[in-house]
């Protein structure tokens, strides 16, 4: 059925001659005035941010370079001459880092996935597992990574075991690895214990047994609903590879540490620090645009 204009009352009806079509929408001067308010609003919002954003940003240059120290703050810092040194050696050693990022992503997810299931086991004869699921994320929950990284870098080393590597590279990803493990085996534990008991039941009474309903209907959704928090880590995970440092091996944070050391100047901390920054911020936003993307589905009714 086609509604004129003028049994819409939005306009005087017309028999389009030379115009819009019958049954074409047009907007009612109020919704027209309506928008063109929310436009005048938004226009405004956007200039008091920049105005506001400017006027901070003036302040703070302004106490940073009447600070009494700032000279020299400024040839310690943020020299240009060792920048440009800087910024080859550093771009070289983050492809390590990049490298440990992709290798440990990779493992992290996989043991964290096991560990979590592990923890999930029912019945009373996979209580050991549960337990030493339960103690191995205790443990390396509370261990600090630095400490972790030092036994295993180290400490290993010094065992002088027969068909163990001494790599600092392989040992300090196997560090982050059994650190990162711990905190994203509670994440995908979460995931699945937000899942309802219903599914699981619906699954068992299709005829799917324990396993096939955690594999086929459990996991499924307990992964999609812990993306955000999973990419978080990821986050994490990729700045701490950094640590890897402090077993020599030649990431883009050692790789300043050495031009620091021959020339005492802190500029290629700067410039590390400003890499690393760069490579996270794609990331963050990643992480953000998926976690805006599931509230609306979820606010909208649709599959989480």
């Amino acid at each position: 059925m086609t509604v004129t204009k003028e049994e819409s009352g939005e306009g005087p009806g017309e028999d389009f001659p030379g115009g819009e079509p019958p049954g074409a929408y047009v907007p009612s001067p109020r919704r027209i005035e309506r928008e063109r308010y929310r436009r005048a609003r938004a226009r405004r919002a956007t200039a008091i941010a920049a105005l506001s954003t400017l006027v901070t940003g003036a302040v703070l240059y302004l106490v940073v370079v009447s600070a009494p120290g700032w000279q020299r703050t400024k040839e310690t810092f943020f020299d240009g001459r060792y920048a440009r040194e800087a910024f080859p050696k550093v771009l070289e050693g983050l492809w390590l880092n990049v490298r440990l990022l992709l290798v440990c992503g990779v493992a992290v997810l996989v043991l964290g996935m096991l560990i979590a299931v592990a923890r999930t086991l029912r019945g009373p004869v996979f209580f050991p597992v549960r337990a030493l699921a339960a103690a191995y994320t205790d443990f390396f929950r509370g261990l600090p990574l630095i400490i972790n990284l030092m036994i295993v870098v180290l400490g290993v080393p010094a065992l002088r075991l027969q068909g163990v590597t001494v790599d600092p590279v392989l040992l300090g990803g196997t560090a982050l690895t059994l650190t990162y493990s711990a905190y994203v085996a509670e994440v995908f534990r979460a995931g699945i214990e937000s899942v309802h008991p219903s599914q699981r039941a619906a699954a068992r009474a299709l005829g799917l047994s324990n396993r096939q309903a955690l594999r086929y209907v459990v996991l499924p959704q307990a992964v999609r609903r812990q993306v955000p928090p999973l990419l978080n880590d990821l986050v994490s995970l990729q700045k701490d590879t950094g640590l890897v440092s402090i077993g020599g091996a030649v990431d883009a944070v050692r790789a300043a540490d050495i031009i620091v050391g021959r020339s005492l100047n802190y500029t290629p901390y700067i410039v590390a620090g400003l890499v690393f920054v760069a490579l996270t911020i794609p990331m963050t936003r990643f992480t953000d645009w998926v976690t805006a993307r599931m509230d609306r589905r979820r606010a909208q009714g649709g599959t989480l």
